[in-house]
């Protein structure tokens, strides 16, 4: 049997040589060390990872002559299970008693073995803990205000030709959102902790010129959250008074705050649609980080009701873990209980859906979230849940509404395929602009029975 001795790299490192090597041998050692150190070392998402990690990850790479290609994937693979708050890659990398190869094939059957660990557990439930230990994460902090150059009616920046859209149009009061949604896209657009007021918004609002013979559908949540910011910079006082001279326009306040009393106080004009992202009370917790409780939201919603307001609710994302059927069930047993359908203009429903860079960025902010552990299918040039997950969490909630609700209220998907329609609400639209006229024909009839009560 051969001896070995052990060559020390740094303080994390080791390398076994056989106790006969020679001078070269010893400089083909430590070469070998040093590049596989480098290679892991320089990964995105090495400095991520806890130093027990860090110390494994770079023994693995040196043991087993990890590849670049080798080192990326077993650090998104090992941050992921970080942030899953289950099983370490520690935990699951491959026993050398289950690897039967030798040589290169040993390395490859290893790395095949860690890929199938990875991605049995992104198909399994997502099991959220009774803590969340990230309830007051903010995504941002120190909100600066700058003058930005020129103010337009955009388009809503995730709309695909892949996709049935209602081409809503935007208004960008502020950029970025002071949230921490572990899913949020929005922060992967703008600069980190930095949020950026425009401080002449209201008066190029006025200055914004509209066809009166046109029905204009207009957001302000895209690049912010509508409401949380109150009247920061004068931002609702400029939407107000842009709706009160445009009633042409459903101006849409889409927003996760309980932040509703200014425009109470200021009396806002009935084409004010106020809408809320609802979730279950586990995902506000775990995944919706600084938002308003699920009860704040239902109460400020209730508010606006009791003002004469109509408003609106949007289910997205939906996410599929353990317990979801009961916990969404719960959450529009609730909304039922507290809104009339002739109160509500809409519900719409949505759920994960990808781009690559923006999966990067959720793992550079390496907070403890489930929001990854899904298995990935193309969906329509991104990536979402395979599609029978996803009939299944549009179906399920659809048919927990009552026979009232589904006759009185427009319900839409958003941002997804026009195959889903059907199968979920059994009708679909042939076109964005046949699915654009009848959602402003819904909310048009909706807003004038509150503004003409007696007709």
């Amino acid at each position: 049997m051969s001896a070995y001795k052990t060559i020390s790299f740094g303080i994390t490192c080791q390398f076994f040589v056989r106790a006969n090597y020679t001078p070269a041998d010893a400089n083909d050692a430590h070469s070998i060390m040093t590049a596989a150190h480098s290679a892991i070392s320089k990964q995105a998402f090495f400095e991520l990872l806890t130093p027990q990690t860090q110390v494994f990850l770079s023994e693995q790479a040196q043991s087993m002559r990890l590849s670049v290609q080798d080192c990326r994937q077993s650090c998104e693979i090992a941050l992921d299970f970080q942030m899953w708050g289950g099983p370490s890659i520690q935990d699951l990398w491959p026993n050398d008693k289950d690897l039967t190869a030798s040589g290169k094939a040993r390395k490859q059957q290893a790395m095949l073995q860690l890929r199938a660990s990875w991605e049995m557990l992104k198909a399994s439930h997502n099991e959220y803990p009774a803590v969340s230990a990230n309830s007051t994460l903010s995504a941002a902090a120190e909100p600066r205000a700058i003058v930005k150059e020129r103010l337009g009616l955009g388009r809503c920046p995730v709309a695909s030709p892949r996709t049935l859209c209602c081409n809503l149009q935007t208004l960008d009061a502020v950029d970025n959102c002071g949230y921490g949604c572990s899913y949020c896209s929005i922060q992967s657009f703008f600069d980190g902790k930095q949020i950026s007021f425009d401080k002449g918004f209201a008066d190029k609002l006025k200055k914004l010129e509209l066809d009166p013979e046109k029905i204009y559908h207009i957001g302000t949540g895209q690049s912010s959250d509508s409401l949380m910011w109150g009247n920061s910079h004068g931002v609702l006082d400029g939407v107000i008074e842009f709706a009160r001279a445009n009633p042409n326009v459903i101006l849409e306040l889409k927003t996760k705050s309980a932040n509703v009393s200014h425009l109470l106080r200021a009396d806002a004009p009935k084409n004010m649609l106020c809408t809320w992202s609802l979730n279950t009370p586990t995902l506000i917790k775990h995944e919706e980080h600084g938002t308003a409780t699920l009860e704040k939201r239902l109460s400020a919603a209730r508010k606006m009701a009791d003002a004469g307001y109509v408003v609106g609710f949007h289910f997205h994302p939906i996410i599929h873990y353990q317990h979801w059927q009961a916990d969404y069930r719960s959450v529009i047993q609730q909304l039922c209980a507290m809104f009339e359908p002739e109160e509500v203009a809409l519900v719409s429903m949505g759920t994960l859906t990808y781009i690559k860079s923006v999966m990067r960025d959720i793992r550079k902010r390496a907070i403890p979230s489930q929001i990854l552990k899904m298995p990935m299918a193309d969906a329509e040039g991104k990536l979402s849940y395979p599609d029978e997950t996803k009939l299944s969490l549009f179906t399920h909630l659809y048919q927990c509404f009552p026979d009232a609700w589904k006759e009185q209220v427009f319900y839409y998907l958003c941002m997804e395929n026009q195959r889903f329609w059907k199968p979920v609400f059994g009708f679909d639209y042939a076109s964005n602009s046949e699915f654009e006229a009848a959602m402003k024909d819904a909310y048009r009839a909706k807003i004038a029975s509150k503004s003409n009560p007696n007709q």
